[in-house]
């Protein structure tokens, strides 16, 4: 019977300490493993909850992996033609590589939508829409507001995720969106995961749009990529309540050490200013304040982050 499954007054899940003894099996598993703790962890789910949703998205994402194939190398085009393959194959290698955080995206559609239900993000998103149109025009407001929007769903999905309560997002003109937290997390990485999710979905946000400029030749999707990742870059810069920040919490003193070497270093290969702030402040904060105890899954996430972010700018 599966209101068995959670509490019908609390929704507290029956099963918690096991399905998070699953889940960390299954994040250290491959293949077949990975597959089978992750059913394992769904039959101890309310079907209609919202981790079992969560958790049939992985499962897609590691039943499309399994399947597939590389049958060929493919030979080495030359010419314009070859450049222009050389682009296509690199924005396939990055899809590729960040498939299941689309797949994720496209299955947590109940989720984005659930925003556009409160008056409050809707009137002021209308509010943002009105100044960014008189400034960009209608089509580059609407692209820009979804993809802040998208950011900050990333962060209700998380806070969600750790049965943390909420507002809905809420824009301000010129400074752009923020949501209000009902509750403290329990530890710094748990904050730090939080804090992480929105730059994450909003990497993502980023990607389909330029992924939308190389399918339409649309200059107006290459302006929203470009401006998607500087902007989720700027909020990975290690300071105030900027989602970097909060990344950096649990980080050791080398672990913040390597995000400054690793901003610094795409620095120099992309020549983009905001990366020089972000390793700055990194660099600052490595060597002064309270350090953490070290996490490395915020570390790992936080440097791919840059250095993703890094190659939609170059892009």
């Amino acid at each position: 019977m599966e209101g068995a499954l959670a509490c019908p007054a609390c929704g507290a899940l029956r099963y918690k300490d096991e399905l998070l003894r699953l889940a960390q099996e299954a994040e250290a598993a491959t293949g077949k493993d990975a597959v089978a703790l992750w059913q394992q962890a769904l039959r101890l789910l309310p079907r209609a909850s919202l981790q079992a949703h969560q958790i049939e998205t992985k499962l897609a994402a590691l039943e499309t992996e399994a399947d597939a194939v590389v049958t060929r190398e493919p030979s080495r085009p030359s010419g314009t033609v070859g450049k222009a393959a050389g682009a296509a194959g690199a924005v396939g290698l990055v899809l590729w590589k960040v498939k299941w955080l689309v797949l994720v995206l496209l299955g947590k559609g109940k989720l984005l939508l659930l925003g556009l239900t409160k008056a409050t993000t809707v009137f002021s998103m209308l509010l943002s829409f009105g100044v960014y149109w008189s400034l960009f025009g209608w089509k580059f407001a609407a692209g820009f507001l979804l993809s802040i929007y998208v950011h900050e769903m990333g962060h209700v999905w998380s806070l969600r995720r750790h049965g943390l309560p909420a507002s809905a997002p809420m824009f301000i003109p010129g400074l752009g969106a923020f949501v209000r937290l009902k509750a403290r997390p329990a530890t710094a990485a748990i904050d730090a995961e939080i804090g992480l999710a929105g730059p994450i979905w909003g990497a993502a946000a980023a990607l389909a749009c330029l992924g939308a400029y190389h399918a339409f030749d649309s200059e107006l999707f290459h302006a929203l990529a470009r401006t998607g990742a500087f902007i989720n870059l700027f909020n990975l810069v290690p300071v105030w309540q900027l989602d970097g920040s909060r990344a950096f919490h649990p980080m050791s003193r080398w672990q913040r050490a390597v995000c400054a070497g690793v901003a610094l270093a795409a620095f120099f290969v992309t020549s983009e200013s905001m990366l020089l702030v972000v390793a700055a402040v990194a660099g600052f904060r490595a060597v002064s304040g309270e350090q953490g105890e070290g996490d490395n899954k915020a570390t790992t996430t936080y440097v791919i982050l840059v250095a993703f972010l890094a190659l939609l700018l170059k892009a």
